[in-house]
């Protein structure tokens, strides 16, 4: 199958009237339209160069979405995220767990691992478990549990590691906690991505953190001690660190947009990954939802705990996009970047995620000149189309 005659990110760079080859699940060949071979027996899918053909999106941190959650712990609701990203470009993702009793999220993980090599193609792909909890901080609990929080554990997590088939990628701890810094060096010596999250450290503490290991921030400024003057903080901290990618929640809503741009001058694209944090309640209407065994109230805009905290989001990806790319001016392929390479890059998983090059995975989304998702390839499958006749 071939897509023809749009504007293509690969990584290579940007090809102008470009065409895409995809032969079963890989990306075969990518060029331009001088260099397009003539066949009248394979598929072509034309559009012009007024569309562009992005990276598929990887989102690092999602609980939920159209009534699912991760948490369900069963198949049907890992299935039903599957299905749902496609439509707004995200082609891969990490599951990611609540703070709840340890019997819930060894069900949970255990679901992710029985449900990973059983997948589809044609629907977003699982990459693997986002471990958000328990190993957080009381004084920073945001919408997890506090009842549920414990310290940082090296022996439990080897066990829930085991359990997931050694598919949890990615941990959010509080480093200042006891036992903190050995859990943040044994996930960076076993591969896995220690990030600092739903903590209350203070510089020293975070910086302590980075050389055990930590290379990524939950949802920068939420739950998290945040900037002052006299103590740079855990958002300070990790702005002013290069080792460190920072996840952040543009919705408006989580960041002050202003705040967006001031961490963007920080990180740049190269430092900064756009994720959602959506909870089961996104692509549904208003009304009262469990997040992690707490009530949460969602409107239009936002989702909140009784007392107004913010419950994670209804956010979808490409909005997020939008977002980034008014508040900071930012490129389209900045955004790539921040969508995709970075993301594949801290899970290691940049040999076949992440970008638009030969032999990697067809995971693919088509956009037009406002942003609006077209099409979704998920490993050369047809994910979403709103064109008719497809």
């Amino acid at each position: 199958m071939f897509i023809t005659n749009l504007t293509i990110f690969s990584e290579e760079g940007i090809i102008e009237k470009g065409f895409i080859e995809i032969d079963g699940e890989k990306i075969k060949r990518v060029g331009q339209m001088a260099d397009l071979p003539a066949s009248d027996k394979d598929e072509v899918i034309n559009f012009d160069d007024s569309y562009s053909l992005i990276p598929g999106m990887i989102d690092l941190h999602i609980h939920g979405a159209s009534g699912a959650d991760v948490m369900d712990a069963t198949p049907e609701a890992l299935e039903t995220m599957t299905k749902v990203l496609p439509k707004e470009g995200t082609t891969s993702f990490l599951a990611t767990t609540m703070t709840k009793t340890k019997e819930d999220i060894e069900n949970a993980i255990s679901n992710i691992a029985d449900f990973i090599p059983k997948q589809n193609v044609g629907s977003a792909e699982i990459l693997g478990a986002h471990l958000e909890g328990p190993f957080l901080s009381p004084k920073r609990a945001g919408a997890q549990h506090p009842d549920n929080i414990i310290n940082p554990d090296v022996e439990l997590f080897k066990k829930w590691q085991s359990l997931s088939g050694e598919n949890i990628r990615l941990v959010t701890l509080a480093p200042e906690e006891p036992g903190g810094l050995e859990l943040t060096a044994h996930l960076k010596n076993t591969g896995v991505v220690a990030s600092i999250g739903h903590s209350d450290a203070v510089y020293d503490e975070v910086k302590a953190a980075i050389e055990a290991g930590a290379t990524h921030a939950t949802h920068l400024f939420n739950g998290m001690r945040g900037i002052h003057h006299r103590e740079p903080g855990v958002a300070g901290a990790v702005l002013l660190h290069d080792e460190v990618k920072c996840e952040m929640i543009v919705d408006g809503i989580h960041i002050a947009p202003k705040m967006v741009k001031f961490a963007y001058k920080n990180k740049g694209s190269e430092g900064s990954i756009l994720v959602t944090d959506a909870m089961r309640a996104k692509c549904l209407g208003a009304g009262m939802y469990d997040l992690g065994g707490q009530e949460v109230i969602v409107n239009e805009e936002r989702a909140v705990l009784k007392d107004g905290t913010l419950a994670g989001s209804i956010l979808k990806l490409n909005d997020a996009v939008r977002n980034m790319m008014k508040f900071t001016d930012c490129s389209l392929q900045d955004i790539t970047e921040m969508t995709a390479v970075n993301p594949a890059k801290q899970i290691n998983m940049f040999d076949r995620k992440g970008s638009i090059k030969a032999g990697k995975d067809a995971d693919l989304v088509i956009v037009n000149d406002q942003l609006e998702v077209i099409m979704t390839f998920c490993r050369g499958k047809l994910a979403y189309s709103n064109q008719e006749g497809y």
